[in-house]
C-alpha cells in the first residue's frame, strides 16, 4: 500500500530531505518513524530536495509500507506517526494513493515563499526563519520584478553555478513580493525550479527593493542565462516550501 502525506518542518536542525552521510535528514527521521510505526521496512519519496536549513508548510511524501495494508486502514496515521517524530516536524494528513503515483514526477506545481524581515532590530521569533535585512527595502519595486518572472523562460541566471541540469527552462505561473509588517514574502509558483532558483531570485529581488537595480533589469538577467548576472544566493533559512498540487 502507498500513502501520500502532507507534511510540516523546521528544517534548522537537519541537512535537508534528502538522507544523506553527513547529517540527519527529514527523509531519514520518518523512515525511522514509519518504520516504528507499522513494523515493516518503509520506503519513503519526497516531492523534492530541500537544502539545509530550509523548512516546509506543505511538503508531499508517498510512504510505501510493505506488508502494512492491513494496519494503515486501521489507524490514524498522522497522530500515530507525530508519536514516533521530533516537535519539528508534524505530519497534517495521510490519504492512500494508487501504487503507480509519484510524489515528485505527478506534480502540477509547487509553491515556494521566501520571507525577509527588513528592520534593524532583529525578531527573536523569527531568529532561522527569516533573511534579516536591516534596512527597508522597496517591497514595490520587488514586485514589479517579481512579474517579470512569470511564464515559460530559461532560468540559467538562476541555477547555482556548478549544477549539471541540462534542461533549464521552467514555468512561472505566479510571483508576487508582499509585505506583512516588517516582512517582506517573495511568493513564487512553477512547474519546477532549479537548484538554488527561489534562493537566486530572492537575491536579485533585494538587490533591487535596495535602489541597486530596477525591475527592468530583471528581464535582462533572464535572458544573459549566466549565474553571475543576478543577485546572490540568499540564505537557505527564509525559504519555505509552502504547496504542493497534483
Amino acid at each position: 500500500m502507498k500513502i501520500l502525506i502532507e507534511l510540516s518542518f523546521i528544517g534548522t536542525a537537519f541537512c535537508g530531505w534528502q538522507s544523506q552521510k553527513n547529517g540527519g535528514s527529514v527523509q531519514e527521521t520518518l523512515t525511522e518513524a514509519a518504520g516504528k510505526l507499522f513494523g515493516f521496512p518503509c520506503d519513503i519519496t519526497g516531492c523534492s530536495r530541500t537544502d539545509s536549513g530550509v523548512h516546509a508548510i506543505g511538503y508531499r511524501a508517498a510512504i510505501t509500507a510493505k506488508g502494512a495494508d492491513s494496519i494503515i486502514t486501521s489507524i490514524p496515521v498522522p497522530r500515530a506517526l507525530n508519536t514516533f517524530l521530533p516537535q519539528s516536524i508534524s505530519v497534517l494528513s495521510a490519504n492512500e494513493v494508487p501504487d503507480t503515483f509519484h510524489p515528485r514526477y505527478d506534480v502540477k506545481y509547487k509553491e515556494y515563499l521566501y520571507r525577509i524581515l527588513d528592520r534593524p532590530e532583529r525578531d527573536a521569533f523569527l531568529a532561522g526563519r527569516c533573511w534579516h535585512i536591516p534596512h527597508r527595502l522597496d517591497e514595490g519595486a520587488m514586485d514589479l520584478g517579481a512579474k517579470a518572472f512569470i511564464g515559460r523562460h530559461d532560468f540559467s541566471s538562476f541555477m547555482a553555478a556548478g549544477s549539471d541540469i541540462k534542461d533549464t527552462v521552467r514555468t512561472v505561473t505566479a510571483a508576487s513580493v508582499v509585505r506583512e509588517g516588517s516582512t517582506v514574502v517573495f511568493r513564487v509558483s512553477a512547474d519546477g525550479f532549479l537548484y538554488n532558483m527561489v534562493r537566486i531570485m530572492t537575491g536579485t529581488l533585494v538587490r533591487i527593493g535596495e535602489g541597486k537595480a530596477s525591475a527592468n533589469d530583471v528581464q535582462k538577467v533572464i535572458s544573459a542565462r549566466d549565474r553571475s548576472a543576478a543577485g546572490v544566493t540568499a540564505p537557505a533559512e527564509g525559504l519555505f516550501l509552502n504547496k504542493v498540487v497534483y
